[in-house]
């Protein structure tokens, strides 16, 4: 895979996203995590899944950049990536842990709330959550139903209008993450809880996600391109436009 490194272990395998400086989240990015977590759901070997990043860095989160300088079709091209890959991540039906190796704002924060389990590791610039408004960004409904799920809707909204990032301990009291520990032993901790899920018979744990993530599961069971086509008209605003611009000539500086 261009931005992953799929690393095999005797039943189980490590997803090491690896996209660039940042690991920001492009159109590649979302086409490879379709095509590696459909074949590792294909693949009876492997019985479960860690995503991860690189120590100090799971994502940056979209590539604003590369939003910024695509046309409308391929900023459809990217959304249609990217939430489909959220869409195979949180139907994926064998078990997921996600190691936060760092910092993941947006839609990184996105990426690890598919998961089952989330190990997040501590760090003065490991960061979770939704800050989109600092730019007046618009947040996908998608997106939004998926944060609301994990927080609740109240909570959820008033992060957002705070344009909050958590630290991993702040994460794991707000129900982020499910464990904050020292970066060195994230992906150990991911492996010790994956291994134990996976003493769970495989079909017993599979219709059980499915029981238990009901209400998640009907957020992402809808149509793509009705959503594509939506954030799409977004890109005709003037101020989407003038915003776009800005951000640009900003990192030009």
């Amino acid at each position: 895979m261009e931005t992953l490194n799929i690393i095999r272990k005797s039943n189980y395998a490590i997803v090491e996203i690896n996209n660039g400086k940042v690991n920001a989240i492009n159109e590649s990015l979302g086409r490879d995590l379709i095509e590696s977590f459909g074949q590792l759901e294909e693949d009876d070997d492997i019985k479960g899944v860690i995503l991860a990043g690189r120590p100090h860095c799971f994502s940056a989160g979209l590539d604003i950049v590369s939003l910024a300088q695509s046309d409308r079709e391929g900023g459809k091209n990217f959304w249609r990536a990217y939430l489909g890959a959220v869409q195979c991540m949180i139907r994926f039906p064998k078990p997921l842990v996600c190691a936060i190796t760092g910092y993941a704002p947006a839609g990184a924060t996105i990426l690890t709330l598919c998961a089952d389990y989330r190990v997040m590791g501590k760090g003065a610039k490991h960061r979770i959550g939704m800050h989109e408004f600092k730019m007046s960004m618009l947040i996908p409904e998608l997106l939004c139903d998926v944060y609301a799920y994990h927080l609740g809707e109240k909570v959820a909204w008033k992060a957002v209008q705070e344009a909050k990032l958590f630290s991993s301990d702040e994460a794991l009291a707000m129900g982020l993450v499910d464990e904050s520990v020292e970066v060195e032993e994230v992906v150990e901790r991911a492996e010790k809880h994956l291994k134990k899920m996976m003493n769970v018979y495989l079909p017993v744990y599979a219709k059980s996600k499915e029981y238990f993530r009901k209400a998640l599961l009907k957020i992402v069971d809808r149509p793509i391109e009705p959503m594509v086509d939506f954030i799409a008209e977004g890109y005709d605003d003037p101020f989407v436009k003038q915003s776009m611009s800005m951000f640009l000539m900003s990192l030009k500086k």
